[in-house]
């Protein structure tokens, strides 16, 4: 307050939180424009939280969404993902079908394949940013360029064929949104670029990402505890998908789904989805599958055994797996935190508080780069498993050599 008080406009939420105190300080309610603040973009409470009838409707949402980010001027991305939207939107995308697709547009910039290209490149080049740094680091550039980029190709010209092609680049570039806003902790516009992303792939007739999309919704809603609802979304890739998916796929839908019925305690379902995910990852072969996917390997797999087991309490068994995803990871510095956080946690289940400490040395020092809402939760349940080991040697030297990790502060 001192501030605008001496001149300087406040910018994002400010001026809201300024009418909010003064409401409570003067016991009557006072708005922002009274206060002389110009209207700013604020957006409803659960906006971009519905699956929309029109592609148009759902350009122009994201058009707003991003726009929105990147001013930081609306409260709904500091609020917890909405209610039950994630599967209200996979309702509506099992029961649509693979109507209103794309359709042939005559307005605007001409949009053509050279343009669909360099758009795919640029978002490759955010995700592999993102792998490498997390979501905290990357994710404001890649809304960034969407805001510019994005919004200008879906108000562009284009045939029937290119619409479609185009429709499932800003998807999957729109999925990649959700993911470093879900990395960087922001779950509530993360879910609002999820139901987005979804919606494009069905109008890009693109029923395999659209699953993939689904795919990640449950992985979020495992990190946010929500089990229940991890379990419908991946069990609602798996239906909408079935006959088309690769085994690869499958695989991985029955993965996500072992890690939900792991997180709500349902040993025998994760147990058995794992199993079962085994069996469809044997079946590859030589197939031809979604670029996408393709970074889930045999390590991933091993990384998915271990994330699961260590849910369950199996530490033993969640460290070997670990430890043989790790022999054969080294594609995403991220992923490889994760791992070795469930290593570390591994060993200190076990009562080996040498190793566990050795092991989350070697990832926090390897991670020190990463920003990511996601490595700091990890470390945090390292660090409810180590409170007995608090007087010993091993827990002192690792304290000594990390009392100025940003990491290591950020988790306590």
């Amino acid at each position: 307050m001192s501030r605008w008080l001496s001149g300087t406009s406040p910018r994002g939420l400010v001026p809201t939180y300024i009418a909010e105190a003064l409401s409570v300080r003067l016991a009557r309610i006072v708005t922002p424009a009274e206060l002389g603040f110009p209207p700013g973009n604020v957006l409803p409470k659960d906006f971009g939280t519905t699956y929309q009838d029109s592609l148009d409707v759902t350009a122009q949402t994201l058009a707003q969404l991003w726009s929105s980010d990147l001013a930081g001027d609306s409260p709904q991305f500091l609020l917890p993902p909405h209610g039950a939207a994630g599967i209200a939107a996979a309702l509506s995308w099992l029961v649509r079908g693979h109507s209103a697709g794309a359709q042939a547009a005559t307005v605007g910039r001409r949009v053509g394949m050279s343009d669909i290209e360099a758009f795919r490149a640029t978002t490759s080049a955010f995700a592999s940013l993102d792998n490498s740094f997390g979501g905290g680091r990357t994710r404001h550039g890649l809304i960034h360029f969407l805001d510019t980029e994005g919004s200008e190709l879906l108000k562009g010209s284009y045939s029937e064929s290119v619409g479609r092609m185009l429709h499932a680049a800003v998807a999957e570039a729109t999925l990649l949104a959700a993911w470093t806003a879900y990395d960087a902790g922001d779950h509530g516009i993360a879910q609002r670029y999820f139901i987005q992303a979804l919606r494009l792939a069905q109008g890009a007739g693109d029923v395999l990402l659209a699953g993939g999309v689904l795919d990640a919704m449950s992985h979020q809603a495992t990190f946010l505890r929500r089990h229940r609802e991890a379990v419908d979304l991946a069990r609602a890739a798996r239906a909408g998908t079935s006959g088309r998916a690769t085994a690869t796929l499958n695989a991985h839908f029955l993965v996500m789904e072992a890690r939900a019925l792991a997180c709500g305690g349902d040993a025998k379902g994760s147990m058995s989805a794992l199993s079962e995910a085994s069996r469809q990852f044997e079946r590859r072969g030589g197939e031809s599958g979604p670029d996408w996917i393709a970074f889930f390997d045999p390590a991933e797999l091993d990384a998915e055994f271990s994330h699961c087991l260590q849910d369950l309490g199996r530490y033993g068994e969640a460290a070997r797996y670990a430890s043989a995803s790790l022999a054969g990871a080294g594609a995403s510095a991220r992923s490889d935190f994760f791992v070795s956080m469930v290593l570390a946690a591994g060993h200190a289940g076990q009562g080996n508080a040498e190793l566990a400490f050795r092991t989350a040395s070697g990832a926090l020092t390897a991670g020190l780069s990463l920003k990511s809402a996601r490595c700091l939760d990890y470390l945090r349940k390292f660090r409810s498993l180590v409170v007995p080991f608090a007087g010993c040697s091993a827990a002192k030297e690792f304290a000594e050599s990390f009392a100025d990790n940003e990491m290591w502060i950020a988790s306590a």
